[in-house]
């Protein structure tokens, strides 16, 4: 894991945060940018999404009524025959049936049948409770991170191992019911991004055009030149939110960063995004149109390790701070 998340001084200071009556989320979310110690996650997690409360007290009760909540939900959205759903609900839940499959398809544990029902489960739920936007390709996804978060709970060791039929049926409720309330409240945060034409994201990759462009402007230029419009390769990143682009074993640690950044992710990805994408500045202005849209889709990030994440990090942080005050430039 990444040497900051493990540091015992750190550990020390997650500890002392999380055993007062009141978590104070401000202190939470800044200790939580540089990385949450993996078996903190789950409880951290909840805290910064606003899924359990800051009170210690009301905790247990709160993620009780709430699991019971989504239970009631499944039931009655989920369970019931094909005869009771709309043709639009039977098409959104074989859209999802045959997207489950291809999540994250290169970590056999999500090849698992009953993780895909979990999946199943948890988008359909979602998207029956969110008109606005219902399901849309990339959101599942998003669910990923927090199905591995909140079954390490449960499960232990590497999860090359892991196996959800070791699993109570109540302990995958609780789970699903997680994964539930968390996907809500990281989308309530970005809720036109999936709404009709994506509005969000389009918005988003402009602002990254902008920001690239401030920052790096030879690679902006050749980009140009060459006919690459960023929508041909960010419209993903925004949509999975870089899941697709990293290897997986470094996405949770991406996602404390996201988390603690809490109502002003949004803005930050942006940021991200920029510095992801100029870790290979050199590379990109060496190649013409068709080498470039096959490099931004096949990044050589499989051999990456948390140096290199937290690299892309520290830049994008580094820039927020010398560029966020002055935002004309971003300006749409």
């Amino acid at each position: 894991m990444g040497a900051r998340a493990t540091d015992s001084a750190r550990v020390m200071k997650f500890t002392k945060e999380l055993s007062g009556p009141t978590v104070i989320l401000e202190t939470l979310r800044e200790l939580s940018w540089s990385g949450i110690p993996p078996y903190m996650r789950p409880t951290i997690w909840r805290l910064l999404l606003g899924y359990a409360p800051p009170n210690s007290d009301r905790r247990e009760g709160v993620l009780k009524r709430k699991r019971l909540e989504y239970l009631d939900c499944v039931s009655q959205y989920y369970d019931i025959p094909d005869t009771e759903h709309s043709d639009d609900e039977i098409n959104m839940l074989r859209q999802i049936a045959v997207d489950c499959p291809r999540t994250v398809p290169d970590v056999s544990f999500f090849q698992e049948e009953q993780v895909q029902k979990s999946l199943e489960r948890i988008l359909y739920t979602w998207a029956i409770r969110h008109p606005a936007s219902g399901y849309v390709q990339g959101i599942n996804d998003l669910v990923t991170p927090f199905l591995v978060v909140f079954l390490s709970e449960y499960l232990e060791g590497s999860m090359d191992n892991w196996s959800i039929i070791d699993l109570s049926p109540e302990k995958i409720s609780n789970v699903e019911a997680d994964c539930y309330w968390c996907l809500s409240k990281l989308l309530d945060g970005m809720q036109d991004h999936y709404t009709f034409a994506q509005p969000g994201i389009q918005r988003l990759v402009f602002k990254l055009k902008e920001l690239v462009r401030r920052i790096d402007e030879p690679v902006s230029r050749h980009m140009e030149e060459q006919g690459l419009e960023f929508l041909q390769f960010a419209f993903r990143w925004f949509n999975c939110l870089l899941i697709r682009e990293i290897p997986f074993n470094l996405v949770t640690r991406l996602w404390d960063t996201y988390l603690a950044e809490g109502d002003a992710l949004p803005d930050f990805l942006v940021y991200i995004f920029a510095s992801f994408l100029l870790t290979w500045s050199d590379t990109l202005q060496k190649l013409d149109f068709q080498e470039l849209v096959m490099f931004l889709q096949h990044l050589p990030t499989h051999n990456w390790t948390h140096q290199e994440l937290e690299m892309v990090l520290s830049r994008a942080y580094m820039w927020h701070t010398m560029f966020n005050s002055s935002p004309s430039h971003l300006a749409s």
